[in-house]
C-alpha cells in the first residue's frame, strides 16, 4: 500500500498527524472518508450501528481528533460484518482478530464493541452498551449514540475502569463546551448521576 493512502503512514510524522488533523476538523480526512464508507456498507446490508467513543464527541460537538474509528453493534451484527465485508474492503487488523479491523483500501482502524459488553471494568453494571437497532441518532448522515448514552458509558467508564480517569474528564469537557445543565443528569442512568453532579460543581465552583 502506497504511504499516501496509508492513514496510519501519514500520521505517524508530527507534520503527517498535523496535517490529517487539519483535513479531519474540515470533514475531508481518511477517518472522514472511512467512515462514509463504513455507514454506507452497514446500511446497504442493514446491519446496525452506532458510532461510539471519540466520534461521537465530535458528531455532538466536543471536537477531537481521533485515530481510529470505534462502531458498537450486536453480536449478531459483528457476525454479519465479518461474513459479509471481510475481504471485501476490510481486514482483521492482525491474524485472529475478531473486533479489530482495518478499512483495506485508507487502512484506517475499525474497532467494534459488542452490545454484551460493559463499559470501564467490564463486569455487569446498569450502564452497558446500547443497541444500535433503536438507540441512535443520526448525524451527519451517520447514526451514533446519542448523548446522554454517550455521557453514560464514559462515566461509567471513569467510575469503574483503571487508567480511565480521560473518560471523565471527556465528560466535563462535554458539560463545558456544549453548556449542559446540572438537569442533563436526569437523563442518565441513576447509577452515574451522581458523578455527572460532581463532575459539573467542579467545573462550574459549586
Amino acid at each position: 500500500m502506497a504511504s499516501d493512502k496509508d492513514f496510519l503512514k501519514r500520521i505517524e510524522s508530527p507534520n503527517g498527524a498535523y496535517n490529517e488533523g487539519l483535513r479531519f476538523f474540515k470533514g475531508v480526512g481518511m477517518v472522514d472518508e472511512a467512515i462514509e464508507k463504513i455507514a454506507r456498507d452497514l446500511e446497504t446490508r442493514g446491519i446496525d450501528y452506532a458510532l461510539i467513543g471519540a466520534l461521537a464527541l465530535n458528531r455532538h460537538g466536543y471536537q477531537r481528533f481521533t485515530s481510529d474509528i470505534d462502531v458498537v453493534m450486536t453480536a449478531e451484527g459483528l457476525a454479519q460484518f465479518q461474513t459479509q465485508l471481510i475481504g471485501r474492503g476490510y481486514r482483521p487488523a492482525f491474524p485472529g482478530a475478531t473486533k479489530a479491523f482495518r478499512w483495506t483500501e485508507g487502512n484506517v482502524p475499525i474497532e467494534v464493541i459488542t452490545t454484551d459488553e460493559y463499559p470501564g471494568d467490564g463486569l455487569p453494571k446498569a450502564v452497558r452498551f446500547p443497541d444500535p437497532a433503536t438507540e441512535y441518532v443520526v448525524i451527519n448522515g451517520v447514526r451514533t449514540v446519542p448523548l446522554p448514552r454517550l455521557v453514560e458509558l464514559k462515566l461509567a467508564s471513569g467510575m469503574t475502569g483503571r487508567g480511565r480517569l480521560k473518560d471523565l474528564a471527556d465528560v466535563q469537557e462535554l458539560i463545558r463546551v456544549l453548556k449542559l445543565p446540572v438537569d442533563f443528569a436526569e437523563q442518565l442512568d441513576p447509577s452515574v448521576r451522581g458523578k455527572f453532579a460532581e463532575l459539573y460543581a467542579d467545573l462550574h465552583g459549586e
